[in-house]
């Protein structure tokens, strides 16, 4: 693919490391870190980095930028947060993680928290579980998972094992590229609404140059392979409803104009039964953005921002 001049960021991020659970967590921060204003905190997805806000904050109002701090970690696995060894993650160390950012960031006052995808899903458990830490909550296409029935729990066990086998194997490994323009091809293969100018700069925070085994230099996604193990434990959704009755805060639920789950699951998981875990949250509103998909803080950015700042007042 030729080459394309990379974005350029309007308001580029600055970064600091923190230590959170024997991690050594990156965190980007943009906007006025002296403000009284409660925080706005952004958590990635699956398979994502902080640095994928980018083009929303480069939409959101300059008096926005003025009166807040935004603070954007990549999660444990991903982008530059580093940490031990380990063979498998699981959602109640995200929870854990966000609780200690919080009381870094904000101790002792509640803030705003925005999750994309993965980051939306547990960005509502958090506010389930901790409802005085959040003021507003904004959920970009997150989910949760299928509901899972007791019965499959020997096939979910026996699975987790196997592919903790694999892993080890090495049978696991993320694909490498050859160039910073192979990662840009996937990006946008994978999202088809992607610019290239985007999708290149995209490409140089969700991968690195690496060495590899056999001493070449390639193109590594900044993803721990050990994202692709199963969770060994069923996806409970009585548990997530009573996750999302505690909430307090008024939520605003993000969807793309793609039917996202759709594409994934089927009649596995619907948009249907996902409304209808919804109406446990106590305050909720909704909106669509038009001409997106799951990716849809890059897809209409300026749409997305005029949504936050109106929800978050």
């Amino acid at each position: 693919m030729p080459s394309a001049t990379p974005y350029q960021p309007l308001r580029p991020s600055r970064s600091e490391a923190l230590a959170i659970r024997q991690q050594r967590y990156h965190v980007r921060l943009w906007g006025n870190a002296a403000s009284a204003q409660p925080p706005l905190v952004m958590v990635h997805g699956w398979m994502d980095v902080a640095a994928s806000y980018q083009f929303t904050i480069d939409a959101l109002s300059p008096d926005l930028l003025a009166q807040r701090l935004i603070v954007a970690p990549d999660w444990r696995g991903f982008g530059h947060t580093t940490g031990p060894a380990c063979d498998h993650y699981a959602f109640a160390d995200y929870l854990g993680d966000l609780d200690a950012l919080l009381d870094h960031y904000a101790p002792g006052q509640p803030v705003d928290l925005i999750g994309h995808s993965m980051g939306g899903h547990i960005a509502m458990m958090y506010s389930g579980a901790r409802p005085a830490r959040i003021r507003r909550l904004i959920n970009l296409e997150g989910f949760g998972m299928p509901a899972a029935q007791p019965a499959q729990a020997p096939t979910r066990y026996a699975k987790w094992l196997d592919e903790l086998q694999a892993l080890h194997r090495g049978d696991n490994a993320l694909k490498t590229y050859d160039s910073v323009a192979g990662v840009a091809e996937r990006l946008m293969k994978t999202n088809r609404r992607l610019p290239a100018d985007k999708a290149h700069w995209l490409a140089r925070q969700w991968s690195a140059e690496r060495v590899q085994a056999d001493g070449r230099m390639r193109w590594q996604i900044l993803g721990d392979s050990a994202h692709r193990v199963v969770n060994a434990h069923l996806f409970r959704v009585d548990e997530i409803r009573a996750l999302y009755a505690a909430i307090t805060a008024p939520v605003l639920m993000v969807l793309a104009s793609d039917d996202s789950l759709g594409g994934w699951w089927g009649d596995r998981f619907t948009q249907a039964e996902f409304q209808e875990r919804l109406r446990d949250v106590r305050e909720l509103h909704q909106a669509s953005l038009p001409d997106t998909g799951h990716m849809l803080h890059h897809d209409q950015p300026k749409l997305l921002a005029r949504q936050i700042e109106t929800f978050l007042g």
